[in-house]
């Protein structure tokens, strides 16, 4: 894949959260709430996307089969941020 095309699904892929963010009624209440106790909102979220190259795990037995199931551990803090996003299991 050509780097332009990661560069635009990147770029794509940053708007889609931004748009889930700006369309999220609670982060709007909040804000609002916010506004109106006289404050004003700077809200700056840092997102660290990362990506690479799919290996072939079948090509080395070392690596262990493509079928073994993958188990991912998340924190209160990684399930309240997915939530805000509107992801759930």
């Amino acid at each position: 894949m050509p780097e332009t095309e990661i560069k635009q699904l990147m770029t794509s892929l940053g708007e889609s959260i931004n748009e889930a963010l700006a369309d999220s009624p609670k982060i709007n209440d909040r804000i609002q709430e916010i506004r109106d106790a006289g404050y004003e909102v700077f809200l700056i979220i840092e997102a660290q996307i990362g990506f690479g190259r799919k290996v072939q795990r079948n090509a080395d037995p070392a690596l262990g089969s493509a079928e073994e199931p993958v188990q991912l551990r998340i924190t209160s803090e990684d399930a309240k941020f997915l939530k805000a996003l509107k992801i759930s299991s």
